[in-house]
């Protein structure tokens, strides 16, 4: 690697992508497999994954086929008690009774994910996600940490219901987490609960959980009235934490650190605050047959660079307001699998798309669709990554309709006048590609939606945070209007 090409990368991680939003990290990018996620980085890729996209089933833009039998997969390993692997709920750990459950579920969500919906029977449904990554120094858990605390963290659910059960992660750990205790309650914002809706989860019949390190686990199914579009607040007491933190940088939504058991609290608003998510992967729903949720797999801008701290202003949250509001398709959650930085071949935060898409993808609850905005962090580095980017996006579409999903694919946006826009050849070449290729069963053209339609290279001025990247809140409420609710209709 040159030391050209090195400065470009720090440019562009402490640039355009970088400290200015404290949900951001500014360290430089990772090692493949691992992350420092938040900020946009540079680089250039070499090769790529083998094309998956010959001999794929080829629709017009615009419709949609939404078929596809429920793959409820078994549960995980599990230790410690009696074990129930193999259990209705679609997988979740269960590590019987007495003491804390031991997680030894496998990573990835393999319990309920894929396939879309089931053919007359209730099904697991993704309402809310995150993509984990290792949480970098910089984005750590704020003084006096999480052992011996509590942890009380806001997510924005996309559909509801009436039953629910939480992922936990400790994927990227190095060492055991212990949580003595999780709850769940309707959030009343700013660190508040509704107390009267405060209930405790529980994982094979005890309320304590131990994660080892590179585990996750599902809860037991607990019933619980959950609104669509409402606020869930997941409060952990933690007994103890050591090593590498699994977590999402960019949240964009605040945490609240307490001192000492405040699970049931009404409210912690006197905490320690953070903008990161830490532990929390996913939230399932179980719903009716009609019921699918939409992955979205992105960087940064997907994540919500730029949008407004707990406001839920992502392009993702957008859409699935516009979705609860039309009855077509008010049954579909979406997820938002975006990492700030993430790239799809190589360098980047976080592991690469590639390295990732079969956790974050396929192996999500319910998941019948699959939209791609990624591959503006591959540019950066101004190699021609041409090739690499559509052999990957073929994987991509393949492996998508493997798992009887449908896959929808967006241009990159404009980069002209930010550190990007080395890369700007290729951008061109590679959109051309996503719109006239066919590869993709439909194109979402967000690209044509909030460029400058004097110059169309670049963003327009109204949907510019200020770095001729990320789009502005006004920018991604655009792309949240620009995408065609017919495409998730049977």
């Amino acid at each position: 690697m040159t030391p050209k090409f090195l400065l470009l990368v720090a440019a562009l991680v402490f640039g355009a992508c970088s400290s200015a939003n404290p949900a951001e990290p500014a360290s430089p990018s990772s090692t493949a497999g691992n992350s420092n996620g938040g900020s946009s980085s540079g680089g250039s890729s070499t090769g790529g994954s083998s094309s998956g996209g010959g001999g794929n089933q080829q629709v017009a833009a615009g419709t949609s086929n939404a078929g596809g039998a429920a793959q409820a997969g078994a549960s995980g390993n599990t230790t410690g008690g009696n074990t129930t692997g193999g259990n209705t709920s679609g997988g979740s750990a269960q590590a019987g009774t007495g003491g804390a459950a031991t997680a030894g579920t496998t990573s990835g969500g393999s319990s309920g994910g894929g396939g879309g919906g089931a053919s007359g029977t209730s099904h697991w449904v993704g309402t809310w996600a995150c993509a984990p990554q290792t949480t970098e120094q910089a984005n750590l858990p704020p003084s006096p940490g999480l052992s011996g605390n509590t942890l009380r963290q806001m997510i924005h659910v996309s559909i509801g219901g009436t039953q629910l059960r939480l992922r936990l992660s400790n994927e990227y750990g190095t060492s055991p987490v212990t949580m003595s205790s999780v709850h769940v309650a309707v959030s009343k914002g700013g660190g508040a609960i509704d107390a009267a809706t405060d209930k405790a989860l529980s994982f094979g019949g005890s309320p304590a959980l131990t994660l080892a390190a590179g585990k996750a686990a599902f809860s037991d199914p607990l019933d619980f009235n959950l609104a669509a579009l409402s606020d869930l607040a997941v409060s952990i007491r933690f007994t103890s934490q050591t090593g590498d933190v699994t977590g999402h940088p960019g949240s964009r939504t605040t945490s609240f650190l307490q001192t000492g058991d405040a699970v049931s609290t009404a409210s912690l608003a006197s905490g320690v605050k953070a903008e990161h998510w830490y532990f929390i992967t996913g939230l399932d729903v179980m719903a009716d047959a009609a019921s699918a949720a939409i992955v979205v797999l992105g960087d940064s801008i997907t994540d919500g660079r730029g949008s407004t701290t707990d406001k839920n202003n992502r392009w993702p949250d957008i859409l699935a307001k516009r979705l609860q509001a039309n009855a077509a398709t008010s049954k579909l959650g979406v997820l938002n699998m975006g990492i700030g930085g993430n790239a799809i071949l190589s360098e980047g935060l976080g592991p690469t798309a590639l390295q990732r898409f079969d956790h974050d993808v396929t192996e999500q609850s319910g998941a019948r669709w699959l939209i791609v905005l990624e591959g503006v962090n591959d540019l950066g580095g101004g190699a021609d990554v041409t090739s690499g980017l559509k052999d990957a996006y073929g994987t991509f579409i393949g492996k998508a309709h493997a798992a009887n999903m449908r896959a929808y694919g967006v241009p990159i946006l404009p980069i002209a006048g930010s550190s990007y826009a080395v890369g700007e050849s290729t951008r061109k070449v590679v959109n051309d590609w996503i719109r006239t290729s066919k590869a993709f069963d439909a194109v979402i053209d967000l690209d044509a939606a909030v460029r400058d339609p004097a110059m169309p290279d670049q963003l327009l001025a109204a949907y510019d945070s200020g770095d001729h990247l990320h789009p502005s809140a006004a920018g991604y409420q655009k792309m949240g209007e620009a995408v065609d609710l017919s495409l998730f209709t049977p």
